[in-house]
């Protein structure tokens, strides 16, 4: 595995980094889910990524992972980099949702109960919250590392002036922004309108999530919706009505540079991420130990000629 610095921090995040949004919950197999876990960390992968509303049910990615540490991982606690968030709908109420003080401190209170952890080694803002002033939202994630429950804070999602806003505050109170955390893939190209120059300026990692497109990015559908599937998954956030014909032929295409650098269209998705410059580490999502062998296999060849990035870029 292969190891960066994030931001102007001494702390090194893998390249590759696990995320449990999906197939880590209730619903899902737990001894699948515990063999993904443990072949991770026995090839490098060091970061796991987590949130509170992680399932389903919300809450139960958190259950599950805090099991597997426990009863497998306990004696690496310090070789481990754990993150969560809290920010999207967790629990009914008013104060399930969103980024007020109390919303935060009770939600990583939650999350540490579920997964045993002592603390987190990043703790996220979710998403921005238009609804409570972000000096609010940043004083409680500065609270929550002075109060030793978080080493460091990260943000996700967040429109790149109001970003900017929480990196300064922080900043002045002498904890820094770790990482920012945001969608980024070959048909998703928003970070690179304003987040990536902002994060350089300000010192700040960027960690990558999504990056195969909630699995359009890979061959599974290149010839329809597969029934074990995301698009066929009804608990998942991508819907068959997203793989358009569109969306297919663009995948055809990318699908055969790939074949020509000997890869698999997954491994040269996630190489095209981590050529950016600005990209610290990218979170892979995976449904069984061959797929997560799958995405491992672009440190075998993530550089590009500059022909490769021209037909890519006439493509998307």
């Amino acid at each position: 595995m292969d190891y960066s610095f994030c931001g102007n921090s001494g702390l090194q995040l893998p390249k590759i980094s696990l995320g449990l949004w999906h197939n880590f919950g209730e619903v899902d197999d737990f001894a699948n889910a515990r063999k993904m876990i443990l072949h991770a960390f026995d090839n490098g992968i060091t970061h796991f990524d987590l949130a509170n509303n992680y399932g389903p049910p919300p809450g139960s990615a958190e259950s599950n992972f805090g099991k597997i540490l426990s009863s497998d991982l306990k004696a690496y606690r310090d070789h481990l980099i754990i993150s969560s968030k809290a920010g999207h709908e967790m629990w009914s109420g008013p104060y399930g949702d969103g980024a007020s003080r109390k919303s935060l401190m009770a939600s990583i209170n939650q999350s540490l109960k579920r997964t045993g952890l002592e603390y987190f080694d990043i703790f996220y803002s979710h998403r921005y919250d238009f609804q409570t002033p972000i000096e609010e939202t940043v004083q409680a994630l500065i609270d929550i590392v002075k109060q030793g429950k978080a080493l460091y804070i990260g943000l996700s999602k967040y429109p790149a002036k109001e970003a900017e806003k929480a990196y300064e505050i922080l900043a002045e109170q002498h904890v820094p922004c770790l990482v920012y955390q945001d969608k980024y893939n070959m048909f998703h190209r928003f970070p690179e309108e304003e987040h990536f120059d902002l994060n350089e300026e300000q010192g700040v990692g960027f960690v990558a999530f999504s990056p195969l497109a909630q699995g359009l990015l890979t061959d599974k559908y290149l010839n329809g919706i597969p029934d074990n599937s995301r698009a066929a998954n009804v608990h998942g956030f991508l819907k068959k009505e997203d793989v358009t014909i569109e969306i297919v032929n663009k995948v055809k295409e990318l699908n055969q540079i790939a074949k020509k650098r000997g890869q698999t269209l997954a491994e040269m998705a996630l190489a095209w991420v981590l050529n950016h410059k600005g990209v610290t580490s990218v979170i892979v999502g995976t449904s069984s130990v061959d797929q997560l062998d799958d995405n491992l296999g672009v440190l075998k060849n993530s550089s590009f000629t500059e022909k490769e990035l021209h037909d890519i870029g006439k493509i998307i």
